[in-house]
């Protein structure tokens, strides 16, 4: 009832389209503001604003949201505004991304259109990238 099936999905170009399921969800709505750091084991859609830190398995920033802080994800997927540095496994960033400070990936993929204002540095997946998620708490 649910599921999308692969036509009705979102733009096939861009992966991960989806965050990979980590057993719960959690949204964060357009009219929330979170001040202070936001920790979740599982994955987190953000339409608000979090000013503090996020670290989670997968994030997806939509066009409203912003997030004032750092940024920790094995997977992320933004589309929103993000004023702090970004680790992540697998990053993809939405034409609407805007990004201030310097980002850490394993994979990315960006849309015409996507800005980031900061060093964009690749690390190998046997160089240590520090993820919160991955830490557990």
């Amino acid at each position: 009832m649910f599921s999308k099936s692969k036509a009705a999905s979102g733009s096939a170009s861009m992966a991960p389209a989806t965050p990979a399921s980590h057993g719960t969800f959690s949204v964060i709505g357009a009219d929330v503001v979170i001040t202070g750091n936001l920790v979740a084991k599982g994955d987190v859609h953000i339409d608000g604003r979090v000013e503090g830190d996020v670290g989670c398995a997968s994030l997806v920033l939509g066009e409203s949201g912003c997030v004032t802080g750092g940024i920790s994800a094995e997977t992320a997927r933004l589309s929103g505004e993000v004023k702090g540095a970004i680790a992540a496994g697998t990053l993809a960033l939405d034409r609407s991304a805007r990004v201030s400070g310097d980002v850490s990936y394993r994979e990315l993929s960006m849309e015409a259109g996507a800005r980031v204002d900061g060093k964009l540095q690749h690390k190998p997946a046997d160089n240590g990238l520090k993820l919160v998620a991955a830490q557990g708490e």
